[in-house]
């Protein structure tokens, strides 16, 4: 990587003159008591899940004392919070957000255009990294009008979870993960026949039914639009064929159980409770399992999603991004940018900063270790993992598959126009086809290609 002291300097700098303006900021609507903070600015800040066990709230406002030390003249709270597309705009409205939260990559762009989230252009490049994101990565934090609107975080590719007590119940060997969705299907069918519990699960609610969708689509081949996001390509024969085999494995195979009814929370509750023998969702999901789920870290395992023999077959990928609302004040702004930075970016691309962030982490027991991609580049990823190596506490030999072997697995980034509509489209089909075993797969999707056309003409 380039010598960053310059510019890193140039950002403190800036940063630092928020002391200078911390009159203005309480009146531009500063979320704490500015009598009370000697005029120092004052944000809220993401903290944790609802749900989340007492250690992660330790790790996060521990981190928040650090972050105030350095930087005196910001005072960060954090809270309780948690994405929600439902809720967000109610939240807007009233009040309630904090001043910085994470959103989806699938829901910048239409926040941005809705003018809900702060445009942080020129804070975030006065850091010292701005010209080094992975371009198809700062992308997602990227609105349609070339502006930024927050940091790239989080990056994942979807992997498959698997329970390996249920594998070895079954007589499966859990050190070998199934390898195609052939193998998935057979193995799920012995897990459900010896254990009595679903051996493969998909989620179906919430929008989530479509996200999952697009990735079992994106593994045999297919897509569910163009690439530039103005045509609809819903019914084409990879969703078809995906489609087929869930229909299969639910009514023919009876392999995944009798609770179609999943979203994020609830498969992850559900797995974690030993209910689940595999399903499919973001490589990152370990640390839930383990913070709010208590899933038991021996029965974990994790394996890369099975591929089609098709050139164009490959895996979701997909993250969050940390922004700010858009109430925030230019101060506000720029503190959030700051917090970003220390708590969530900085330890990506800084070694050092990424064996303080799991000094932190390891003293709360917090998960070390949890496979995620690289924001930058592979090598200054590798950075990272080599600082954080005496830290790491997450069964790491137990998700080989995937850490070997996602690299060679072509990443493709989620739908680009009306994503998250687009999702709840195909949950209908989704449901329709894991509760009706007549379920007509051929009209529904010719349905649903119209509504999705429709919808990306309006």
């Amino acid at each position: 990587m380039r010598n960053h002291r310059r510019r890193g300097l140039t950002a403190l700098a800036t940063i630092a003159s928020l002391a200078s303006v911390s009159v203005l900021a309480a009146a531009c609507g500063s979320d704490g008591d500015d009598s009370e903070n000697d005029g120092k600015v004052s944000i809220t800040v993401e903290g944790w899940r609802p749900g989340d066990e007492q250690g992660t709230i330790d790790a996060v406002n521990k981190l928040a004392e650090e972050f105030m030390k350095a930087n005196p003249d910001i005072v960060v709270e954090p809270v309780e919070w948690e994405w929600s597309a439902e809720t967000f705009s109610t939240q807007l409205a009233g009040d309630t957000l904090p001043t910085t939260f994470r959103v989806p990559f699938t829901d910048t762009k239409g926040l941005a255009e809705r003018q809900q989230i702060a445009d942080v252009t020129e804070y975030v490049n006065e850091l010292p990294y701005a010209d080094e994101f992975n371009p198809s990565v700062l992308a997602a934090a990227t609105g349609t009008d070339g502006k930024i609107y927050g940091l790239p975080t989080d990056v994942y590719g979807v992997g498959l979870h698997y329970n390996r007590h249920l594998f070895e119940e079954a007589g499966l060997d859990p050190d070998s993960p199934p390898t195609t969705w052939d193998e998935v299907r057979e193995d799920a069918d012995a897990i459900a026949e010896a254990t009595g519990q679903a051996g493969y699960v998909q989620m179906s609610a919430n929008n989530t039914g479509g996200w999952m969708l697009t990735t079992l689509t994106y593994t045999l081949g297919g897509r569910l639009q163009s690439e530039d996001g103005t045509t609809a390509t819903v019914d084409n024969p990879a969703t078809a064929e995906g489609l087929q085999m869930l229909h299969d494995m639910r009514w023919e195979d009876d392999s995944m159980g009798k609770n179609t009814n999943f979203e994020w929370g609830t498969i992850n509750e559900a797995f974690a409770a030993g209910k689940v023998g595999m399903y499919m969702s973001g490589s990152d999901v370990y640390n839930a399992l383990v913070t709010t789920n208590q899933v038991d870290p021996d029965s974990y395992g994790l394996a890369v999603l099975p591929l089609s023999d098709s050139p164009d077959a490959g895996v979701l990928g997909g993250g969050s991004v940390a922004a700010v609302s858009a109430k925030a004040s230019d101060e506000e702004q720029a503190a959030a940018v700051l917090w970003n930075d220390f708590y969530r970016e900085k330890k990506n691309y800084d070694p050092a900063a990424a064996e303080a962030d799991a000094k932190v982490l390891a003293e709360s027991d917090q998960p070390i270790g949890t496979p995620t991609l690289p924001i930058f580049d592979e090598p200054t990823w590798q950075g990272v993992q080599d600082a954080i190596a005496p830290y790491v506490n997450v069964p790491q030999d137990q998700m080989s598959s995937f850490r070997e072997g996602i690299f060679d697995q072509n990443l493709i980034p989620e739908p680009s126009s009306h994503t998250q509509e687009l999702y709840a489209i195909l949950d209908a089909v989704v449901q329709k086809v894991l509760t009706d075993e007549n379920a007509d797969i051929a009209a529904l999707l010719a349905d649903a290609q119209g509504q999705a056309q429709a919808l990306l003409d309006s």
